[in-house]
């Protein structure tokens, strides 16, 4: 099966979830580049990082305009992040500035989700 069988089929998966459920993926994915920030997997955060991209292009189209432009926002920096992963995982304070962004990036979207909200009766 090619990579694109493989992205296909996440994709349907992914979407089968409510948006809730997805902002929850992000944020989920979010953590864990955070967690990969602290270490020297750079495989991890590379693998991470493109399927944390892929889940915000299949989620912002369907979501309220304001959660869709800070998710967007969150892509362009993950983008942009993903051209010097060299650099940010050969110094430590940007890596450090690296995974406290993407833990307060993961709080933000798991508290956008309404995931912690919802009673578990």
């Amino acid at each position: 099966m090619d990579i694109n069988q493989n992205l296909d089929k996440k994709q349907v998966r992914f979407q089968s979830d409510n948006t809730s459920t997805r902002l929850g993926h992000i944020a989920s994915n979010l953590a864990r580049l955070r967690t990969f920030c602290n270490t020297d997997y750079r495989e991890a955060v590379e693998s991470v990082t493109d399927e944390t991209l892929w889940f915000i292009e299949w989620t912002a189209g369907e979501i309220e305009p304001e959660y869709a432009e800070e998710l967007v926002n969150i892509q362009v920096q993950l983008e942009r992040w993903r051209l010097i992963f060299d650099n940010i995982l050969s110094d430590d304070q940007t890596r450090t500035e690296v995974a406290e962004k993407s833990s307060v990036w993961s709080g933000r979207l798991l508290d956008m989700s309404g995931l912690l909200s919802e009673s578990t009766l």
